[in-house]
């Protein structure tokens, strides 16, 4: 894959996953422009700030992230952009480039490895994500607001590491989390990732419920 551009981001995009953007940085709106004029899909790499901040340079980023494809652009008060985006494929950073204008990379596909997962694994998934969502439904109901319910891995469309993509973008995981998730090789690993990550969230919420 050639130079792409890239926008670190202090958050994970996972692949099939929806992204809305405010663009106001000169560097970020010369990409965008440079991106919508051109015959290509306008697309650019996600990755996660380690350390540092998204406006203004000088940030630390992961070498794993996830092609985004601009869907909808819209221009606001303010010479602010607002983008719609899709997560589409996992990538590795290769080389960064010099930011100039705006942050560029040499980047790789990484589609999954391997294919190979405990059947039963699956059916752990789905039982922590009906203890997850009886527990918050509990903690919503003593707050008196809403709890959204979560899809189940076996009714979700696509290959299996795209199915666990797709759940994991609905959970309430921290961006360590998310990350893991994104660098786990294949669905194996990342089932694993996955049941480690909903349990931590789970004794999370068990906790302040006993509060």
């Amino acid at each position: 894959m050639d130079a792409l551009p890239m926008f670190p981001l202090g958050a994970v995009l996972l692949p099939g996953e929806l992204l809305p953007l405010q663009v106001f940085e000169p560097r970020y709106l010369e990409m965008v422009a440079q991106l919508t004029s051109s015959p290509e899909p306008p697309r650019f790499g996600v990755v996660l700030i380690t350390r540092g901040h998204e406006v203004g340079g000088g940030d630390e980023r992961t070498d794993v992230g996830t092609v985004a494809r601009i869907v909808d652009c819209e221009q606001v008060p303010g010479g602010r952009l607002l983008l719609g985006c899709v997560g589409e494929s996992r990538i590795r950073v290769r080389r960064w480039l010099p930011d100039d204008p705006y942050p560029r990379a040499e980047v790789d596909p990484w589609p999954d490895e391997g294919g190979d997962h405990r059947t039963e694994a699956v059916d752990e998934v789905g039982a922590l994500v009906d203890e997850l969502g009886g527990l918050l439904s509990r903690s919503a109901a003593l707050r008196g607001i809403p709890v959204p319910g979560f899809p189940r891995l076996d009714e979700l469309p696509g290959e299996l590491g795209e199915r666990i993509y797709a759940l994991a973008a609905t959970l309430p995981l921290v961006a360590v989390d998310r990350l893991r998730l994104l660098s786990a090789p294949g669905p194996g690993e990342r089932l694993t990732v996955l049941t480690e990550a909903l349990e931590d969230v789970i004794a999370a919420v068990r906790f302040r419920l006993s509060e």
